[in-house]
């Protein structure tokens, strides 16, 4: 599948060019010729033979943007200087930071913000312990935490590289929920030690999400630390997504006329994201879904899932899904269906399997960078199709969905999060498209719609606040 150039490979070359002649085309020709594309071009200097220009370019990968810099380098009378890679620039010294509330003057201000004056706010702490959310940075704190397990489409990295995605996770909630996240990337990969550490440091924190610890290691830590803490645990990969795809298909169905309980779902993938994006559909009215993953089919007679621990994740698919005992492959499974949601690996499916969905055929694939199918081939014949990309429409993004969860898990001031909010995030999520904008390529707001994390933070604080007995899923 072509890839479009993209900013998050982008470029800015320093250059001098001869002040007369071609040569500044010959940049822009240069760069287009090879694939990629001038974003800016900017004259930094100026003398009577020469000119020093900044030429910002967009390339499709790393190897791609240095291709394009030694095709400018061999332009003759055109000389080379320091090439920056821009995102690379973004990141350099982090990007959060702490700031006070209160500027610190004076001797009166130090002895308020600081010791004597704190003494009493502690005591007052000590007396009543409810009072942390009320006086401290608690009430508005998330920590992210992470054990680099299982990292974006990289792996287990570890902790030090999981770090610039975390630190961009605390940047979106401050961006988008004014909530303040601190990244924690814990240096074990140990179920028990991480559940101690963040039970330990849970008191400064009115929210645990956790993020990018691979699967099936996820499952029992969310699980463990719900019953440990006092406070909202939210694994985004598995929730943040479900809710996303959940609110997607709700307009979607709007968009071909059809209703959950009736579609026949088929899922590519089984992991953590897998697992929660089912149970969450079938709390929301599914009835009819199959799953695939690496060996096939899942259903309650596979071979390797007859003496399965009943308590695992797969074993739960098997029992939960497939009522019809459908058998096969991937490709088998997805004749006839109305939906199919991928998460899992590239190209797993081609055009003819599209094809032979129902009328009406719903498309999910959701594997990063790369599609469980082209989805230009798909749009040939499904009515509608979303990603995770944003080169396409319909990106199914979580940050549409954690900030305001969070914001409202917060305003609450909930112990929990459950099924019963999840449903009304994505139920919110949904609303926020109105029926005048509702088609088959807008079925998802855009993650920069103003209304989306608010819509999504009301919704989750007044189903927190009805709710009094909680089933997690």
């Amino acid at each position: 599948m072509a890839t479009a150039p993209s900013v998050s490979y982008s470029m800015t070359v320093r250059l001098e060019v001869p002040a007369s002649g071609t040569a500044v085309s010959q940049l822009t020709t240069a760069v287009e010729s090879s694939g990629g594309s001038v974003t800016g071009l900017d004259v930094t200097a100026s003398g009577h033979e020469t000119l020093r220009i900044d030429v910002t370019i967009a390339a499709t990968s790393t190897a791609h943007a240095q291709e394009i810099v030694e095709k400018l380098r061999g332009i003759e009378g055109v000389s080379l200087g320091k090439v920056s890679d821009r995102t690379f620039l973004m990141h350099l010294g982090g990007k959060i930071e702490m700031s006070s509330k209160h500027p610190i003057r004076n001797r009166d201000d130090l002895s308020m913000v600081y010791t004597p004056g704190v003494a009493r706010v502690c005591q007052a702490i000590a007396d009543n312990p409810e009072d942390a959310r009320r006086l401290t940075i608690k009430r508005n704190s998330v920590a992210v935490v992470t054990d680099g397990s299982a990292v974006l489409g990289l792996g287990n990295i570890g902790p030090k590289a999981a770090l610039p995605v975390m630190e961009g996770k605390a940047a979106l909630f401050k961006r988008f929920a004014g909530i303040d996240a601190w990244p924690l990337c814990l240096d074990t990969q140990d179920t028990d030690e991480i559940v101690a550490i963040v039970k330990a440091i849970a008191p400064g924190f009115a929210g645990i999400n956790l993020e990018d610890i691979s699967a099936p290691r996820c499952f029992e830590i969310e699980a463990r630390l719900r019953e440990a803490v006092d406070i909202p645990v939210f694994h985004d990969d598995q929730h943040g997504t479900a809710i996303v795809v959940l609110a997607a298909l709700t307009n979607a169905l709007r968009v071909v006329d059809k209703k959950i309980e009736d579609v026949r779902v088929v899922m590519s993938g089984a992991g953590a994201a897998g697992t929660a994006i089912l149970r969450l559909l079938n709390a929301a009215g599914v009835r009819h879904a199959v799953v695939a993953d690496i060996h096939g089919v899942v259903h309650a007679g596979r071979q390797d899932l007859v003496s399965a621990d009943p308590e695992s994740p797969l074993r739960w698919i098997a029992d939960n899904t497939n009522p019809e005992g459908v058998t096969g492959t991937l490709r088998e499974a997805v004749v006839g269906a109305d939906v199919f949601i991928g998460v899992s690996a590239p190209n797993v499916l081609a055009g003819d399997d599209v094809a032979a969905m129902a009328d009406g055929a719903i498309v999910f694939a959701l594997a990063n960078p790369d599609p469980e199918v082209d989805p230009a081939i798909a749009r040939q014949t499904a009515a509608v199709v979303a990603t995770g990309r944003s080169d396409f429409p319909n990106q199914i993004n979580n940050v549409l969905v954690f900030p305001g969860v969070f914001r409202g898990l917060l305003d609450a001031q909930s112990r929990t999060v459950n099924t019963e909010m999840m449903l009304a995030a994505a139920g919110a999520l949904a609303d926020v498209v109105h029926d005048d904008e509702l088609n088959a390529n807008y079925i998802i707001p855009s993650v920069f719609n103003d209304k989306v994390a608010g819509a999504v933070a009301g919704a989750v604080r007044d189903a927190a606040r009805a709710v009094t007995s909680t089933t997690v899923v």
